[in-house]
């Protein structure tokens, strides 16, 4: 199967392709990248040396597409995936649409013009902020919880102490970038059903692991791993500045059985090409538990407090992924602690890997 990987030299799309060949699978992998993200260079003498086939392209470019070999399936790994991208003052919102919403046109077109399936890795910020702002949560053990004497008619439509299901509302607001995400997700399955394309939408928890170029507003456990280890000023933000606040972690490799699957499913209906895919519960941990196994790890290093709200954050979001367990028997098979002892010695042997991929 020849398949075409966006965004090849960043993390996530890197991982795929050596998770693909390490699996033994046969496949032939293309991918393109547009090398803008500092440290993406370090990823393309690697894979390679693979045998995966890179060219030079920029997805937001039509005509970059049009010279790219046909392929039966294409996996979009390529996004700004800042939830503060267009609001931070130093990224732009119309390029922040032109990458995540523009470039998932012109892949839908490539797919339709070779007859190629679609993949989508999507988001957990799709689902909308109100709601989960609001959610009733207490601290537990240095992490926020689901408020437990809360009854189940309390807690918003999808959401359990498992986490939030696909039915959460997606209502706006998300922020831009879960707005361009969300948008993408229905073009894709309207392209889908419109011209017969298989087309799949994974949201995703966060993503995490070894070589992933760490930023406070993405990648924040290889961030956190790696400024801890550095001694680099870290901060624990809003929420009373205790860092109770939740995400859940998953390892990019742990989606390639899952895709191998949708590659081989027959037609399902809509309904079924949507799932959240994530660590779960059983991977979510705070920022203040983190710090702690840093602590353990590295030796100890203060982190300093300061309440003041940060944009779109939210004090627990934890992906529930009982609906791609039923449809595809899929579970992650990376532990939490396994990806950050990972990322730990990652960090230990590129003592330079906070300047290379996120420069002050």
């Amino acid at each position: 199967m020849r398949i075409l990987i966006t965004g090849i030299c960043g993390f996530v799309g890197g991982t795929l392709a050596r998770a693909f060949v390490a699996s033994g699978g046969g496949h032939e992998l293309y991918g393109f990248d547009n090398f803008i993200r500092p440290g993406s260079e370090t990823n393309r003498a690697e894979l390679k040396k693979l045998e995966v086939k890179i060219v030079h392209a920029d997805l937001r470019a039509a005509s970059d597409l049009e010279t790219l070999p046909a392929v039966d399936w294409v996996i979009d790994a390529a996004a700004n995936p800042s939830v503060l991208a267009g609001v931070d003052g130093k990224t732009s919102s119309r390029q922040l649409v032109e990458h995540n919403l523009s470039g998932t046109i012109n892949l839908l077109e490539y797919c339709k013009t070779h007859r190629a399936g679609f993949v989508l890795l999507s988001t957990s910020r799709v689902y909308s902020i109100p709601p989960l702002a609001a959610l009733p949560v207490e601290p537990h053990a240095d992490a926020f919880r689901p408020l437990s004497t809360a009854s189940a008619s309390s807690l918003p439509p999808g959401v359990s102490p498992a986490g939030i299901s696909e039915l959460f509302s997606t209502a706006a607001p998300v922020s831009l970038y879960g707005a361009t995400k969300l948008a993408s997700e229905a073009l894709a399955l309207e392209y889908g059903e419109t011209f017969g394309l298989p087309v799949f939408v994974n949201r995703c928890g966060v993503l995490a692991g070894a070589g992933q170029f760490g930023r406070a507003d993405q990648g924040i456990f290889a961030y956190w791993l790696n400024a801890h280890l550095r001694r680099r000023p870290l901060n624990y933000i809003g929420f009373g500045g205790h860092g109770y606040q939740v995400r859940d972690c998953l390892h990019p490799r742990d989606l390639v059985p899952l895709l191998e699957k949708q590659f081989a499913a027959p037609k399902l209906p809509a309904a079924d090409r949507l799932a959240n895919v994530s660590g779960g519960a059983a991977s979510a941990m705070s920022l203040r538990q983190l710090t702690a196994w840093c602590d353990t790890t590295f030796g100890p290093h203060l982190v300093a407090s300061d309440s003041t709200p940060r944009p779109f954050d939210l004090p627990w979001v934890v992906l529930d992924s009982a609906k791609a367990t039923r449809l595809w028997s899929w579970q992650p098979q990376t532990s939490a602690a396994a990806i950050l002892g990972e990322i730990a010695a990652h960090a230990q042997a590129h003592p330079d890997w906070l300047a290379l991929s996120a420069p002050l």
